[in-house]
């Protein structure tokens, strides 16, 4: 389960279903779909309230797990959105709007490009702004689908059209010491420039028939592809000595190369779902919407 979504106006939109550190806080806005509170043996009742959960952690310390999402903040919703999955299965949640289902809502609507462009200074300098726009549904699944896409990076299938060149199917690549983008001439230029469709994997072996649109997917400033260019490769640290070896990241030999043509499937994928989101065609606010929401606007 999602514990944190993370956006600024520079940084773009993250998910993790770990604690994010704490450099990544202080750049960031952190929102969890949950927040714990420790059992200090005084101050919790012996049993959870409704929508509660009681978890350990590994040392036996005992926390009960709380909604962020306010119980205001689901009505509101719910008052606005009555009939939003009236065709939607019991099973699959029932036609009552959840709070996970406005987690995935919000997740979705911070990769609007078009809530993102009108929102811009805002996101600068204040907590983002979540409208209500007519088309819930489209952004809940879409926001879930990429939640998903983001969290299962390591396990989605890789792009089926990349042409690995230097190893067989299913054989051991090798090792990375340092991955980098092929160079192509510049036929207007004539200076050699990175091509975004061949990726050097090591001497031996080479990965092209990149789409190039993976590198429309930015996040925080790179392509995934780029940040793994950047991070997979063996450095030793000049004050401890410690060497940080991609190799050694997984005990599967092809570890790395598989998650190359993983983050191309979610590159990929996650451009073909922000093109696709509804447009930002906000509704009218129900009557149960919080004065205080609307004294902080």
């Amino acid at each position: 389960m999602p514990n944190v979504v993370i956006d600024t106006g520079e940084r773009g939109t993250f998910i993790s279903n770990v604690l994010p550190d704490l450099e990544l806080n202080h750049h960031g806005q952190c929102f969890p779909l949950y927040w714990y509170e420790k059992d200090d043996g005084s101050t919790m009742q012996l049993l959870p309230a409704e929508g509660e959960k009681v978890v350990r952690d590994a040392w036996g310390n005992r926390y009960v797990r709380h909604d962020a999402i306010t119980d205001d903040t689901l009505q509101v919703f719910r008052d606005a959105y009555p009939s939003a999955f009236a065709r939607r299965a019991k099973g699959s949640g029932g036609p009552q709007i959840g709070k996970e289902d406005i987690f995935w809502y919000v997740y979705g609507i911070l990769h609007s490009p078009e809530y993102r462009s009108r929102f811009a200074a805002n996101l600068q300098r204040e907590l983002p702004r979540i409208p209500l726009v007519e088309d819930f549904e489209g952004f809940c699944i879409a926001g879930h689908e990429l939640g998903q896409l983001h969290l299962d990076y390591e396990t989605v299938e890789p792009w089926p059209n990349l042409e690995v060149r230097g190893v067989l199917p299913g054989m051991d690549p090798g090792r990375v010491e340092k991955l980098a983008w092929a160079k192509r001439r510049n036929l207007e230029t004539g200076k050699l420039e990175k091509d975004f469709t061949k990726l050097i994997y090591n001497k031996q072996v080479t990965v092209s028939g990149i789409p190039e649109s993976v590198q429309d997917y930015v996040v925080n400033g790179r392509s995934p592809l780029d940040w793994m260019i950047d991070r997979y490769q063996v450095k030793t640290d000049k004050n401890t000595g410690i060497v940080n070896d991609p190799n050694e990241y997984s005990d599967d030999p092809r570890y790395i190369l598989d998650l190359i043509g993983r983050l191309v499937t979610v590159s990929v994928r996650t451009n073909e779902i922000v093109a696709q989101l509804p447009p930002l065609k906000e509704i009218a606010k129900p009557a149960s919407w919080p004065i205080i929401w609307s004294l902080a606007n």
